[in-house]
């Protein structure tokens, strides 16, 4: 499985995450399939996590909630989020096959995130273009 993800397209993508999310204050950042494989992962340095543990558990819930949506009716929920006392996740899609996974403190604005998150992403898509 390389889904068109070639060494160049790999350096692009670590780029936008550690320059659009880790420079903000982000944690630790995972893209992966939606079967949970890593593909790229960037971190602060400040906190060390499980990350294939943490990367199949996002799949799985990232799986759960799209199975709750089409029971509502909905096509999907696209936005994930969890908040904790000191750790939140957000979850978001790339594209149908992939998943953004940010983990990140109090420190950060969630809305400020969200714009940061939303701008990583369409970089990434146009790296398909």
């Amino acid at each position: 499985m390389n889904y068109g993800i070639d060494q160049d397209r790999l350096i692009e993508i670590d780029s936008i995450l550690r320059e659009d999310l880790i420079e903000i204050g982000v944690d630790y950042v995972l893209m992966i399939d939606t079967a949970g494989n890593t593909i790229a992962k960037c971190d602060s340095g400040a906190h060390s996590y499980d990350v294939a543990s943490l990367a199949a558990l996002a799949a799985g819930n990232y799986a759960t909630v799209d199975a709750m949506a089409k029971i509502v009716g909905e096509q999907e929920f696209s936005l994930l989020f969890h908040k904790g006392e000191n750790v939140s996740i957000h979850f978001s899609m790339i594209n149908e096959e992939f998943l953004l996974i940010i983990l990140f403190g109090k420190e950060v604005s969630l809305g400020f995130l969200r714009l940061k998150v939303a701008e990583a992403i369409d970089k990434i898509r146009a790296l398909w273009k």
